[in-house]
């Protein structure tokens, strides 16, 4: 009896130490399963985190091309200013400007400026520059070198008139020109008493 028993005993302790081993080995594969699964989970973070760096490097490198474009733009007003200042002295300088205050019965196409009987400027506007002036911009015509002394300055203006018609006024200014800079305005606005468009000339105070 004692004997079968301890053989049981045996047995067990067998069969036992078998299904610990086979335990040892299942979990072995599990482990290194878990660990081959957890390396390529990773791998796309690393992935995915690469994209956002470039673009930061991106956005940098655009940030630095806008700043260079700024600087350039300043550079080159800075450049134009001091052209202007070296080519039309403020004691010489004069300059002549044009705006619009009209609606219904002028159009403006073109204008021509002629100082003492000399034609200084002949311009001739598109639909956009036309719409910037009546939306309250001011167009520089001309600018130029004048003496000290009395002038004369006369403006042709063409374009349509009412009902459409071609129209061509001007208008003329005598002023005199002083040490400082001369700025006239060529102004052309509707009188509505008269239906009809009006051309000034005038001096800026």
């Amino acid at each position: 009896m004692v004997t079968t028993r301890s053989r049981s005993l045996s047995l067990c302790a067998v069969v036992g130490c078998a299904l610990l081993a086979l335990a040892g080995l299942g979990a072995a594969p599990a482990s290194a399963a878990g660990s081959a699964v957890a390396t390529p989970a990773a791998a796309p973070a690393e992935a995915a985190a690469a994209p956002v760096a470039g673009g930061g490097d991106f956005k940098s490198l655009d940030g630095e091309v806008q700043g260079l474009k700024k600087e350039v733009l300043d550079l080159n007003r800075d450049l134009f200013m001091l052209e202007e200042e070296l080519l039309f002295p403020a004691n010489t300088q004069v300059a002549v400007f044009l705006s619009l205050d009209v609606g219904t019965f002028f159009e403006l196409d073109s204008v021509q400026i002629r100082l003492d009987n000399k034609e200084v400027a002949n311009y001739l506007y598109t639909d956009r520059e036309v719409e910037a002036l009546n939306r309250g911009g001011v167009h520089r015509v001309f600018i130029g070198n004048l003496r000290t002394g009395k002038h004369e300055l006369v403006a042709f203006f063409t374009g349509k008139g009412p009902h459409e018609r071609d129209y061509k006024r001007g208008a003329n200014l005598n002023f005199e020109k002083g040490v400082g800079a001369k700025y006239l305005e060529l102004k052309i606005s509707d009188r509505q008493s008269a239906q009809q468009p009006e051309f000034k000339v005038k001096e800026w105070e």
